[in-house]
């Protein structure tokens, strides 16, 4: 599998032939100002809930490459208002079979504000299983229980987590989710886009490199094998 980060919590997943992409926030970040928006291409587009930093350039990117937009009940409401029509919309705990594999959305405690006010129902998650192997995105959360039912069930070959703290768990609690989940692989998100979510990547990677884990923290625009 390859990830190409976008920043923020931006990423694009390509496996099973297609190419997967999570919460597009890449026009308002000023730190992302070298992505070509109209060179992105996509055919699924997964938004864990509805606060700004994760749904910006959904209609756009939706638009521009005609992919089916998947999230909660609540944000494809709001995205067919918005005028989007190609929307698979799930629930906690749902499953939904695709062309690539398969997509569960799974529990996140966070919050879910849609930029014009709106309801975005509650955040969540996925597991995305795909041929050559399956991974989780926690979404925006804080550490929680439920994501030691995900072993139960997947064998996680990496997971994407955040950890910029102050809106989400920090590194020590990713490290603790990324045992949780059973992997020793995590590709870090949410940090450093705004001042309440700046840290120092130099401790992040100590704290997972000091309990055995590998933090990996892909420059914007970079592309990595997994």
């Amino acid at each position: 599998m390859k990830l190409t980060y976008f920043g923020h919590s931006c990423f694009l997943v390509e496996g099973g032939g297609q190419k997967v992409l999570f919460d597009p926030f890449i026009r308002p970040n000023p730190l992302a100002g070298s992505v070509k928006v109209s060179q992105i291409e996509a055919d699924w587009v997964l938004l864990s809930h509805g606060h700004v930093d994760h749904v910006a350039d959904v209609v756009e990117l939706a638009n521009q490459t005609g992919a089916p937009v998947i999230a909660n009940w609540e944000i494809c409401e709001w995205l067919g208002r918005q005028g989007l029509k190609n929307l698979v919309a799930m629930n906690h705990g749902g499953t939904k079979r695709l062309g690539f594999g398969s997509v569960k959305m799974t529990n996140a405690i966070h919050s879910s504000t849609l930029p014009d006010g709106s309801a975005g129902g509650n955040p969540g998650g996925y597991v995305v299983g795909m041929p050559e192997g399956a991974f989780y995105y926690s979404g925006d959360t804080a550490l929680t229980m439920d994501m030691k039912l995900i072993p139960e069930e997947f064998s996680i070959r990496f997971a994407v987590l955040p950890i910029g703290d102050n809106f989400t768990m920090g590194a020590g609690d990713a490290v603790r989710a990324a045992r949780f989940v059973d992997t020793n692989i995590v590709v870090g998100v949410h940090y450093g886009t705004f001042p309440p979510i700046e840290i120092d990547p130099g401790e992040a990677l100590g704290i997972f490199e000091k309990a055995g884990l590998t933090l990996l923290l892909p420059a914007i625009g970079e592309t990595i094998e997994l």
